[in-house]
């Protein structure tokens, strides 16, 4: 049979490197090519998988040669390829799939989900996962973890340790965000780096002006989302009818109004990548207390309704389960210029950390003999992340020790450096030559 593939392969607009951009979002799958078969990283033995997770829990750096001649036959390439496959998640919940989150309705439909009205087991799950997230922030305070995502039902938040992503202080990334939710930061500062003429900011807007706001959308009285932006000068600009004498029959916009029609810009945003919100350095503590007493985090009604978020991590952290991603492998004959030859692939399946990407290069370059291609499926909401987190600032936080965070000092090195895609993610990945190339 013919290879039929999900996508078709872009043309590769990079020059060949020894290593590729760091990518911080989520991929949800990956399917590799190579005119070698993958058939050794299927039926591993006992041995084998569970080396594969001590490996893991003991974050133990494997080195592989240039080209391993006997796949099959290598254990150290084998537990390896099992180590790079582990991942831990919380709540872990094995009959309903717990990520993605954003636009999962369809899938968790119709499954058991038995606190959806027991208001104690709700608590029950919320208080469990609260001390999961306490954890792993306190892992990642302490440069114990290196990265960690939590995943809501309408936004992600990845929080990022001290060091990485070019950044000296810890900082967080929220995408899709709200105007709302951007409100309820209130007492936080924060960065709209995607915005133009975005500041770092403390929003000061009162209840009152909160609950006027609200009268003024009920009395359409807010013009619509795309109409001219209100300047400055809004109250001069009536000056004229008093030139005229009829001043007193047309009626001025109040205070509210030109507030709101002054942040217009701002709701125009909301769910889209343009709404991501940058929090940095000692802010984070209080992002995460927000975090822990939000409502807005679960869902209050639909399938997803009392589920608290889905926390999803790299290193192990109180609460948190060991998984591990799908991986399995196929061949096929695919059309060649000349007639058919031999295509085999492996398919794993997320969520798929962005640490696991150069992890699964590292065991596929020697056992593919230095040649392979990979198309990625990203969680487009995820993909913001890829923003430079401290775009006025230079690449910094290479001093920050983080030894001993779990990774590979290869992907550390490379988790440290600037993000370079911005609102892009890696979409294709060729290594050829033990060189790679890349289309995001």
């Amino acid at each position: 049979q013919d290879l039929h593939l999900p996508v078709a392969i872009p043309k590769v607009p990079s020059l060949p490197r020894q290593e590729f951009p760091a990518d911080w979002s989520i991929k949800t799958r990956i399917l590799f090519m190579s005119s070698q078969p993958f058939t050794w990283t299927e039926h591993l033995k006992a041995q084998e998988e569970a080396q594969g997770f001590a490996q893991h829990c003991r974050a133990t750096e494997t080195t592989l040669p240039p080209v391993v001649q006997e796949p099959q036959l290598s254990r150290e390439l084998r537990c390896a390829f099992q180590q790079s496959l582990v991942y831990w998640i919380h709540p872990s919940l094995p009959w309903l799939p717990l990520f993605p989150r954003i636009g999962a309705d369809r899938k968790i439909a119709g499954k058991a989900c038995p606190w959806a009205q027991d208001e104690a087991l709700q608590q029950v799950l919320k208080s469990d996962w609260s001390v999961s997230l306490t954890s792993l922030y306190n892992l990642l305070k302490a440069k114990l973890c290196p990265y960690f995502y939590v995943c809501s039902w309408q936004l992600t938040v990845l929080f990022r340790a001290a060091g990485l992503a070019g950044s000296d202080v810890p900082t967080a990334a929220i995408a899709p965000t709200t105007r709302g939710f951007r409100e309820a930061l209130k007492s936080i500062e924060f960065s709209l780096p995607l915005v133009e003429g975005s500041r770092t900011k403390k929003q000061k807007i009162s209840e009152e002006n909160l609950e006027a706001a609200d009268g003024l959308r009920e009395g359409s009285a807010v013009e619509d989302a795309d109409g001219p932006a209100a300047s400055d000068d809004d109250e001069e600009s009536f000056s004229w009818l008093e030139e005229m004498g009829v001043q007193d029959e047309v009626k001025k916009p109040d205070a509210v109004s030109i507030q709101l029609r002054r942040e217009k810009h701002e709701v125009r945003v909301d769910h889209r990548p343009e709404s991501l919100v940058l929090v940095r350095g000692g802010a984070t503590l209080t992002l995460l207390n927000l975090l822990l007493d939000c409502r807005s985090l679960v869902a209050v009604a639909g399938p997803q309704a009392g589920l608290p978020p889905t926390l999803l991590s790299p290193v192990a952290f109180r609460g948190g389960t060991m998984h591990t991603l799908k991986a399995r492998s196929a061949s096929a004959r695919a059309r060649v210029p000349g007639g058919l030859e031999d295509v085999f692939s492996l398919e794993v399946l997320g969520p798929i950390l962005p640490h696991t990407v150069p992890a699964l290069a590292r065991v596929l370059g020697p056992a593919q003999r230095g040649a392979f291609r990979a198309v990625l499926s990203t969680h487009e909401p995820s993909a913001v992340f890829n923003t430079h987190p401290a775009p006025e600032q230079e690449a910094v936080g290479s001093h920050q020790d983080l030894s001993a965070c779990g990774l590979h000092p290869k992907t550390l090195d490379q988790l440290r450096q600037c993000p370079t895609l911005g609102k892009s993610a890696l979409r294709f990945l060729e290594m050829k030559d033990s060189m790679y190339t890349w289309k995001a």
